[in-house]
């Protein structure tokens, strides 16, 4: 679990207990989140979102506002396992 301040809000980021992930791994997405700073807070109570990394892949965040502000990494997905509807069912393949 980490904690982290972003324009002023104090946020704290866990992991579910099916990720499992490195420390490293960790550290990139704790950056990555620094990143996209004040867009974080536009995301509502409930809702989820999307990261993408080039070192991890796709990163699933859900957000809870009440009764404090918390980002939970739901899943990881690498690159091998996406998959687009233009790819016909495919293996997503960067162009």
């Amino acid at each position: 679990m980490f904690r982290f301040s972003i324009e002023g809000e104090e946020w704290i980021l866990r992991f579910s207990p099916t990720v499992a992930i490195e420390d490293a791994e960790k550290q990139v997405i704790m950056m990555s989140l620094l990143h996209i700073g004040e867009e974080l807070g536009k995301f509502s109570h409930g809702t989820a979102f999307i990261m993408f990394t080039k070192i991890i892949g796709a990163i699933v965040f859900d957000v809870e506002r009440i009764p404090s502000l918390i980002l939970t990494v739901s899943n990881i997905i690498p690159e091998e396992n996406w998959y687009t509807e233009e790819s016909s069912i495919k293996p997503f393949k960067k162009i």
